[in-house]
């Protein structure tokens, strides 16, 4: 029996509209983000969800909430569903992050993705294996039924590609990240994940924002 999975990532953040890496850091929607959760919420109005989940992070908890609003549920949180843990870039801006880091930043985290562990912090690999344990586990329990589930961009990215089959040292080129608040799908057929689709993010035309976290 399959389950699908719409992972949304969150609407514009704190951290997204300053170029900031947040990370596990805890900062909320924009007035633009929770503009981008509503019209997702609104464009998938009529998918029957049985659960949805997030992240426990205001900026992915704010974006579920108004899926769960319109149909009576409530959102299940879950830490393996968070953005990557960025350890000595944590709550950094960009501008900061090149100054100390240089080409680490420049170079390493935007050409090497697939391949790069955040210094102090978390891989990129090991962000989609939680996110891909996460994500089984989640379609076991609801199998059969159609689950929404709000996280973020490199995440998200990682998991995707990770179920695509691309390699670690390929995804930089070949697999962009999600938009603010678009969706993807992934289907659980009992056995393994596959890919239906990747960032759908026509439903945001003249509201479309995107940056890393």
């Amino acid at each position: 029996m399959k389950t699908l999975i719409y992972f949304v990532r969150h609407g514009q953040s704190y951290g997204n509209q300053h170029r900031i890496f947040l990370g596990h850091t805890d900062k909320d929607l924009t007035d633009m983000g929770r503009t981008q959760a509503n019209k997702t919420a609104e464009r998938l109005s009529d998918v029957d969800f049985c659960a949805i989940y997030s992240s426990d992070l205001l900026r992915a908890y704010n974006t579920a909430l108004p899926h769960a609003r319109l149909r009576g549920l409530q959102v299940r949180t879950d830490r393996r569903f968070r953005e990557l843990y960025c350890g000595e870039w944590e709550n950094l801006s960009v501008d900061d992050i090149i100054a100390r880091y240089g080409e680490l930043y420049t170079y390493s985290w935007v050409n090497e993705f697939g391949t790069f562990t955040l210094p102090g912090g978390e891989s990129v690999q090991a962000g989609a294996e939680r996110m891909y344990e996460a994500a089984v586990e989640a379609a076991r329990k609801n199998e059969g039924g159609r689950i929404l589930c709000a996280s973020h961009a490199a995440v998200i990215r990682a998991l995707f590609a990770k179920v695509m089959g691309i390699a670690p040292s390929e995804i930089s080129e070949k697999l962009p990240y999600p938009s603010n608040a678009s969706y993807s799908v992934l289907e659980y057929d009992g056995e393994r994940l596959r890919v239906l689709s990747y960032s759908n993010d026509d439903h945001l035309a003249g509201f479309l924002t995107t940056w890393k976290d």
